[in-house]
């Protein structure tokens, strides 16, 4: 069957999705998005739960991502269109699959753009009083203030949003050089100036691991670590604006992984070895790590060392980071909903684009999602765990539909193929429950309620839709897709993660989830769609690339 490249969707009537992102552009979207707030709090929450084993958290994730990571580089370059981790499990399992996938990813994306603005803010405190710090709950809120700035901050998103990819692009690229290089001079000045190699191991702190083995992976799920690293999803959801994706897209994803990955360990290890002994000593070790100005923790620890001039950087950077990852996100959102109404899971108007190629209907509702969410989650801490286990639960869905898929067309052109068969596929599923189930029952209750309420949407959708609806083939969606949620909010509330039962320990955690990702899996390739509706889909996507390239003057 012919290449899908020639991809997205719907009439000829409206302007598309430009193809204007270059191999850099794509990999620094991933690499701007990965670097955004995350690292600016992330060694001290990390450290906090696990001390200097965190080195160990940072690394973990990084290879558990790469396992989810690399089934996406393989479905992206065999179908590079927008919206990437929507349309994969329509194509596979149809239209109740993709829109439950769709939903929680939409909910996960559309939450990041805020908590970025929620951590510049943090930042920013420093200069004038955008968040309030509560000691009994350890988060720093919004102000008055701080909610106006905000919202001027998500409007500025959208606006640049509105002049298309290519902008994007441009000031992106800019961006992201500024932000590798701050990090990497975080990291090479923290060393050079204050590397105290008793912080890693002296008891008097709690020894190298003060948090054991669950701390360590308490602090992957909810520490902002794998936070962090899922941005390397930029290089899914805009492979169909970029110039070559068999190229560019396994580039983007892998590149922005390692690469990032390396820093962030780096990072980690520069902070731990610079924490003053005083501040640890005062605080009674790593568990309870806490300092002057700890509401921006490197800057902080910059200024205590003596690095007055890196910490000046270090606040406008924390401006500049985040708001550069918002704007990923505020591109990428606009592009799930696109994605899903072309899918016909909601309404069409998310379809419509601006002669620039914006999807600007989902600009809009995109900005005002940002600002709802604001009221429930006023910090950057109460935030990330839900996004984090929103976000993974559904890219736990792209290994599965990457094993359906090599059943179903296994002789469709891949550019570039996972190895080991279903080895990656099969550890990405797991991986994406083990990082669920560490977020915990405080955070994951939220997440299925939210969930329940996307199923009540489906519903009126399916009501109102007045025949667009598509058909939800539940026989093939609703198999693996009800015992998965439903296996993963039972192992959460029994677990002993933060706010469980306490039922599930340690080791039986990874048993049971284990044996869950072998029961969906399972279900998932018995359940799939039979090859002949996977081509009907495929075949709507070409026809709609096709005229998507005409309209554009690009060739086929």
């Amino acid at each position: 069957m012919a290449d899908i490249s020639n991809s997205p969707s719907g009439s000829s009537e409206q302007p598309r999705l430009r193809r204007d992102m270059g191999r850099v552009g794509l990999l620094f979207a991933g690499v701007g998005s990965i670097i955004g707030s995350g690292w600016l709090f992330g060694a001290l929450n990390a450290a906090k739960l696990a001390g200097p084993a965190s080195i160990f958290s940072w690394a973990i994730a990084a290879v558990m991502i790469l396992l989810i990571g690399l089934c996406f580089a393989e479905l992206g370059t065999m179908f590079p269109v927008s919206g990437g981790v929507v349309r994969f499990p329509h194509i596979s399992f149809g239209s109740f699959a993709s829109y439950t996938m769709g939903w929680i990813n939409w909910i996960a994306a559309a939450t990041v753009a805020p908590i970025e603005v929620e951590g510049a803010l943090q930042y920013a405190t420093k200069w004038a009083d955008f968040t309030q710090f509560h000691p009994k709950t350890g988060t720093h809120t919004l102000t008055s203030l701080g909610y106006v700035i905000a919202v001027i901050a998500m409007a500025f998103f959208v606006a640049l949003n509105y002049f298309g990819i290519r902008w994007f692009a441009r000031v992106n690229n800019v961006l992201v050089w500024w932000k590798l290089a701050v990090i990497i001079m975080v990291i090479v000045a923290f060393a050079i100036t204050a590397f105290h190699g008793r912080n890693f191991t002296a008891a008097a702190y709690g020894g190298f691991a003060p948090g054991g083995m669950k701390g360590i992976f308490t602090a992957i799920s909810t520490a902002g670590i794998t936070f962090s690293f899922l941005g390397f999803r930029q290089g899914v959801e805009l492979a169909g604006e970029t110039d070559n994706p068999k190229r560019n897209v396994p580039f983007a994803i892998i590149g922005s992984v390692l690469l990032t990955g390396v820093i962030y360990i780096l990072l980690e290890i520069a902070f731990i070895a610079s924490v003053p002994g005083h501040d640890l000593k005062s605080s009674g070790g790593w568990l309870n790590l806490a300092f002057a100005n700890d509401f921006g923790p490197l800057a902080a620890i910059a200024g205590a060392i003596g690095l007055g001039w890196l910490a000046y950087i270090l606040y406008i950077d924390a401006v500049i980071s985040p708001a550069d990852t918002g704007l990923v996100y505020t591109t990428v959102t606009a592009r799930i909903s696109y994605a899903m109404g072309r899918n016909g899971n909601a309404p069409e108007a998310l379809t419509k684009t601006t002669s620039r190629g914006a999807p600007m209907i989902s600009l809009i509702v995109t900005f005002v999602l940002g600002l709802i969410v604001f009221l429930p989650f006023p910090s950057w801490q109460q935030l990330v765990g839900f996004i984090t286990s929103a976000t993974v639960l559904s890219f736990g869905s792209g290994p599965v539909v990457l094993a359906a898929m090599r059943r179903q067309i296994p002789d469709w052109n891949r550019p570039f193929r996972v190895p080991g068969g279903d080895v990656i596929p099969f550890l990405g599923l797991y991986s994406a429950n083990l990082i669920v189930y560490w977020a915990g029952w405080n955070t994951n209750w939220k997440l299925f309620a939210t969930i329940g309420i996307g199923f009540v949407l489906l519903a009126i959708f399916e009501i109102t839709g007045k025949g667009r609806a598509p058909k939800l083939d539940w026989a093939s969606g609703l198999p693996w897709v009800a015992p998965w949620l439903v296996g993963l909010a039972l192992i959460s509330w029994v677990g002993d993660y933060d706010g469980g039962l306490g039922y599930i320990g340690l080791g039986w955690g990874f048993l049971v989830n284990l044996a869950l990702a072998a029961i969906v899996y399972v279900l998932a390739l018995r359940s799939k769609l039979p090859t002949v509706r996977v081509e009907q889909h495929i075949e709507e996507a070409r026809h709609e690339a096709r005229v998507e390239e005409e309209e554009l003057g690009l060739p086929a």
